[in-house]
């Protein structure tokens, strides 16, 4: 009988220094994030306690590319991976071992014109604006009853107000 298993990270947090970009003898991209989550709590004599966790985040290929040209210290991310660790001998002659989470997918909350999304090469789904780094939101582009908006038909009007709806959405209105 075959076992399941399940190895999937969530963090949402800052990061601690800008990303390192590094390529590998074959040309693959890595970049190394340090990545910090906070929590809080009151104790039972109503003292509160701040704690943070400090996470290194791995990405490859166009994933890497990207968080290293759109991040810097300090700015908030989600990320979404999975764990790794990793054993190896250093110059000493003693055995190391370190976690990392390889990441698949990042969205980028804080910066220009709201929430941007990465993920990994793998699914092809990389979406960030142009216009991310400017610190402007986008810019809403006029469609009124042109020849080109007349022949998509309905499927241009529904797009058109996806855009819209999407345009309207600010830092506040994202559900984390």
């Amino acid at each position: 009988m075959a076992s399941r298993s399940l190895n999937k990270v969530q963090l949402i947090g800052n990061l601690t220094r800008d990303p390192e970009l590094r390529y590998t003898p074959t040309g693959a991209a890595v970049a190394t994030i340090g990545l910090a989550t906070n929590r809080s709590w009151t104790t039972d004599e109503g003292e509160k306690k701040e704690d943070a966790e400090f996470h290194t985040i791995i990405a490859w290929n166009r994933l890497a590319e990207i968080v290293a040209e759109y991040l810097k210290k300090g700015s908030q991310i989600y990320v979404e991976g999975r764990l790794s660790t990793r054993e190896w001998e250093a110059q000493d002659g003693t055995k190391r071992r370190t976690t990392e989470i390889v990441a698949n997918e990042v969205i980028f909350l804080s910066g220009g014109g709201g929430a941007a999304r990465a993920q990994s090469a793998q699914s092809e789904d990389i979406d960030i604006p142009a216009d991310f780094g400017s610190g402007e939101a986008p810019k809403k582009e006029k469609s009124g009853n042109s020849a080109a908006d007349a022949g998509q038909g309905n499927k241009g009007k529904v797009k058109k107000e996806k855009e819209e709806k999407l345009e309207d959405l600010s830092d506040e209105d994202i559900p984390f």
